[in-house]
């Protein structure tokens, strides 16, 4: 019985791991450029600047600030799904996790020089870092997601074909901007 549900079960989670787990990549990437592009503010840059130079235990502090303040927006979201705003509080949920994390990512890429003076954060750090890649491994692994990743991987090979076509399609003059032309080039030979 016990294989039996593990055969049934196994497929739709390793799809859903690997839908998560691309969706975490590609919201990092995206993130990450976002926020490369709100540092660039000079005020931004001013701010980072000084982050920079504190001390370990405040830039641990500044760190974990996010996640403090958006706390209560979090709570809030599931006291509306809990009074039937489902909607809403599963946007609001949403929205704080991404803003969170992409905050969180950028102040912990202008601490990380200070926060790893802390022996404990890089013990810490290589903890966290060491279960999610063996995670990431163990799913990679199995054979529903290589399927999952050769469809994702098929899928983008023919938008990006798509794409080139229409960019062929739409840069190559139509028949009537050819006929203008000619004439353009003619009126200009006659004159």
């Amino acid at each position: 019985m016990r294989r039996f549900l593990k055969r049934l079960f196994t497929p739709p989670l390793v799809l859903l791991a690997a839908l998560l787990m691309l969706l975490e990549e590609t919201l990092i990437a995206w993130l990450q450029r976002l926020m490369a592009a709100i540092a660039a503010l000079p005020w931004i840059a001013v701010l980072e600047a000084r982050a920079a130079r504190l001390p370990p235990y405040p830039a641990m502090i500044l760190f974990l600030l996010p996640g403090i303040v958006l706390f209560p927006v979090k709570l809030g979201a599931l006291w509306l799904v809990a009074h039937g705003q489902v909607v809403v509080g599963a946007a609001i949920l949403v929205a704080g996790k991404v803003v969170g994390t992409a905050i969180a990512a950028r102040i912990y890429k202008v601490l990380h020089p200070t926060l790893a003076t802390l022996a404990w954060f890089v013990r810490a750090e290589t903890w966290v870092f060491g279960w999610r890649d063996r995670l990431y491994a163990a799913v990679k692994a199995m054979p529903a997601w290589q399927t999952a990743a050769a469809m994702v991987r098929r899928t983008r090979e023919w938008l990006r074909a798509q794409a080139q076509w229409l960019r062929r399609r739409t840069s190559r003059p139509g028949w009537m901007s050819r006929r203008l032309a000619a004439i353009r080039r003619r009126s200009r030979n006659s004159a």
